[in-house]
């Protein structure tokens, strides 16, 4: 029999999540019936929709409910099998959730082949993330030759996979991050044509110097000030996929100030804008294999280059956890529990 330590959601939080919010128990797996495969959980993906499923608020997805293991995607190694398509060893995409290890339907598993790329990139770049960003990007942004598409957060696993995809369809791209170190990343190493810092006192300024044409893409994950300086930017018959409003996740209150409602939805108006919101699952089923494909040969070229912030050990899922939500990572936040 096998045990798993796992992390189960305690109280709903209010706020920035705290330790109390969450609890480590250890406790035996059950044997896996018919179908299913016994994991060890090597890379846990951190995101941040899980500060969503935290609370009890209607949304895309049910919360998770007390005493239950956090969710999450994971990559791990297979213990035991009752599948002839699965073997002891093998290294198998999953949904394990916030545990060393995990009993999983076999058929929700993607067995990965760690000879090309590493294992980790499953749940970055050439994993929902980097689908994220094909699909939303592609599909509700459609963005054409020599448009400029604007993207918040970055330097993280979608936004920077948003702009490089632009960069790939002929686009320009202009990126949004905190701090001068994520701004140098964007331009420097993913090749970015324009980066900016929502940090800075200029940022408004910052921004419009770097899209002298306007803003026909906005890929939006953050909402906030970022999301009305934005707005003011965008051209005629522009196009915002809204994949995340990461600024919004902790707050207690509706924020101070006028409601703009009314201004926002002028400019909807008078610019014929398209907003739309989109959950990546809604367009797997069709473009996934197509994403697979596509974005494996860019990784390998390197037209789509990636960035990781992994965490070691199990014991520090809480602390990076919300070091996410305050924007602390740079690249996708995983945790490595095993080797």
């Amino acid at each position: 029999m096998t045990n798993t330590t796992r992390i189960v959601l305690a109280e709903r939080p209010h706020g920035e999540p705290k330790d109390s919010d969450f609890r480590f128990e250890e406790v035996a797996l059950p044997e896996p019936s018919s179908g299913e495969v016994v994991l060890q959980t090597l890379y846990l993906s951190l995101d941040p929709y899980m500060r969503g499923r935290m609370s009890a608020a209607k949304s895309y997805a049910a919360p998770v409910e007390i005493g239950d293991t956090m969710v999450g995607a994971t990559v791990s190694r297979v213990l035991q099998s009752t599948v002839d398509d699965f073997a002891e060893g093998d290294i198998v995409l999953g949904y394990g959730g916030w545990q060393t290890h995990s009993v999983e339907k076999a058929k929700y598993l993607r067995k990965l082949d760690t000879d090309t790329v590493p294992a980790s990139t499953a749940l970055g770049v050439l994993g929902m993330p980097g689908f994220t960003a094909y699909s939303g990007l592609l599909t509700i942004g459609n963005p054409q030759p020599g448009e400029t598409v604007v993207v918040a957060a970055a330097a993280g696993p979608v936004g920077s996979a948003v702009g490089q995809i632009a960069k790939i369809k002929g686009a320009r791209a202009v990126g949004i991050a905190g701090g001068p170190d994520k701004v140098k990343y964007l331009t420097e190493e993913l090749g970015f044509d324009a980066a900016v810092d929502h940090r800075a006192d200029d940022f408004a300024e910052q921004l419009k110097a770097a899209t002298p044409d306007g803003i026909d893409v906005y890929f939006e994950n953050v909402g906030g000030n970022v999301f009305d300086q934005v707005i003011r930017r965008m051209n005629l018959y522009g196009r915002i996929p809204v994949c995340g409003l990461v600024a919004n996740y902790n707050l207690t209150s509706l924020p101070d100030g006028p409601d703009r409602t009314g201004q926002l939805m002028n400019t909807v108006l008078i610019k014929s804008l398209t907003i739309r919101g989109f959950i990546q699952t809604e367009f797997a089923g069709e473009q996934m294999p197509a994403f697979l494909d596509e974005a494996s040969g860019w990784v390998a070229d390197g037209s789509l280059k990636y960035r990781e912030d992994v965490t070691e050990g199990f014991d520090n899922v809480l602390d990076a956890f919300r070091g996410l939500l305050a924007g602390r990572n740079f690249g996708k936040a995983l945790v490595k529990i095993a080797d």
